[in-house]
């Protein structure tokens, strides 16, 4: 009986000292937080995983530990996080959120960036002398070519300053190798006259000539010059 009381009085006593400092203090500590870990919450690796908020996700099931994490598979070994490709900030963003997995965009600059220039929107503005292009409420450059007119010969030549080509030569056509003038009858040969023809309502010529075989002349119908 008297060795009961002197063990309890001895428990008494420890639990009124203090703790030690140092490594023993901690050493009680982590002791003390793993058995109470253990009995409150157990060993649930393999069972189901916890987010931040404390929800619990079985094996195989996919969520997002917190409002910033990207998604995590939960596992048997624990959460596996995989950072996904995220798309491309463009780069007239002005302002970056970065509150989630992926970075997003909040303000644009209200300009178009084109070529290493800026350019306002509504603004137009020409690449060539047949380039021209504009910056459109979107912010995209969106760029067209001149259309130039059929040129009214078959050997057209382009000059520095023209966007289309030109013909420095007048309106003509092939009569066969040879490229003859519009508005003239060509002797091709002996036998052969050849000229340029004009397509319907047009002032385009046709870009073969028309040839047509000379009429022959007899000496008792031709009169001397």
């Amino acid at each position: 009986m008297a060795n009961r009381y002197f063990s309890v009085l001895l428990v008494l006593i420890l639990l009124l000292l203090p703790l030690p400092h140092g490594p023993a203090r901690v050493a009680v500590a982590a002791e003390y937080s793993k058995t109470d870990l253990d009995y409150e919450f157990g060993d649930y690796r393999g069972k189901w995983c916890i987010d931040d908020h404390g929800f619990v996700y079985s094996i195989g099931e996919v969520y997002y530990p917190s409002p910033t994490s990207c998604p995590c598979t939960c596992t048997i070994d624990g959460p596996v996080c995989v950072r996904p490709k995220c798309p491309r900030i463009h780069p007239r963003c002005t302002r970056i959120r970065y509150k989630a997995c992926c970075p997003v965009c909040e303000a644009m600059a209200r300009v178009c960036v084109y070529g290493g220039k800026t350019y306002r929107l509504l603004e137009e503005f020409r690449l060539s002398r047949c380039e021209r292009c504009r910056c459109e409420p979107n912010r995209e450059v969106y760029c067209s070519i001149s259309e130039c007119p059929a040129p009214h010969c078959v050997n057209p030549t382009y000059e520095p300053n023209h966007c289309c080509p030109i013909c420095k030569t007048g309106p003509n056509c092939f009569a066969g190798n040879r490229v003859i003038p519009a508005g003239e009858r060509v002797n091709i040969d002996e036998r052969t006259v050849c000229y340029c023809t004009y397509r319907d309502g047009t002032w385009h010529t046709h870009p073969h000539a028309t040839c047509e075989e000379k009429m022959q002349c007899f000496s008792f119908l031709c009169t001397s010059d």
